[in-house]
């Protein structure tokens, strides 16, 4: 029961089409005929609304946070369980024809549910990427390999010091899914860079 619970709340969260709601309220136009067609945020920036697409980016944080933070909370032992589904209700929402988005932010609002260190690092990582390539998909792609990484590094340091000291919550491994996942949706982006269409943002 308590798996069902879980699995039904963190997919229902995940998958409000945020971007297509606010857009379709705030300028009377579909997210999915505008630029790549993507409900996300780097997507609504497209409209030429900047704050459409800070908001969007905001909502969509925080329906990754708060199915995982209750998670947390009340089924610890469902964490990885709701952190996946909330992604994948973003990604794949029965709304839309399991047609949504790529999920970096949402992904990020996961994130700091699980960890806030690593969340930070995720933010800075992207940041910087995007100030040097200015591509968000490969900003996207190598922030979420870095944190996988990192956290893979970071228990096996702090084991070998001291096992007594590693978290209670594994979440390499979720980790390392979202990383595959994060490729995955991006993959359209990824054919455009080797194509050199890929379109850059503007920061």
């Amino acid at each position: 029961m308590e798996t069902a619970v879980v699995i039904i709340f963190s997919y229902i969260c995940g998958s409000i089409p945020f971007g297509l709601i606010i857009t379709k309220i705030f300028t009377d136009q579909d997210i999915r005929k505008i630029g790549s067609g993507n409900i996300g945020a780097t997507n609504v920036l497209r409209t030429g609304k900047k704050y459409l697409a800070i908001t969007t980016l905001l909502l969509d944080v925080i329906k990754g946070y708060i199915p995982v933070l209750i998670t947390v909370q009340f089924f610890p032992q469902l964490i990885q369980l709701s952190a996946l589904i909330v992604f994948l209700g973003h990604i794949f929402p029965i709304w839309l024809k399991f047609s949504g988005g790529k999920g970096v932010a949402t992904y990020l609002g996961v994130l700091f549910a699980l960890s806030f260190s690593l969340s930070l690092l995720f933010i800075f990582t992207w940041v910087v990427v995007s100030l040097i390539f200015k591509y968000s998909s490969i900003s996207s792609i190598f922030s979420s390999l870095t944190v996988a990484v990192v956290s893979v590094l970071k228990d096996s340091i702090v084991g070998s010091i001291n096992p007594n000291l590693l978290s209670g919550h594994d979440i390499k491994i979720i980790l390392f899914i979202f990383f595959i996942l994060i490729v995955f949706t991006h993959r359209k982006n990824i054919l455009n860079l080797k194509n050199k269409t890929e379109t850059k943002i503007k920061i």
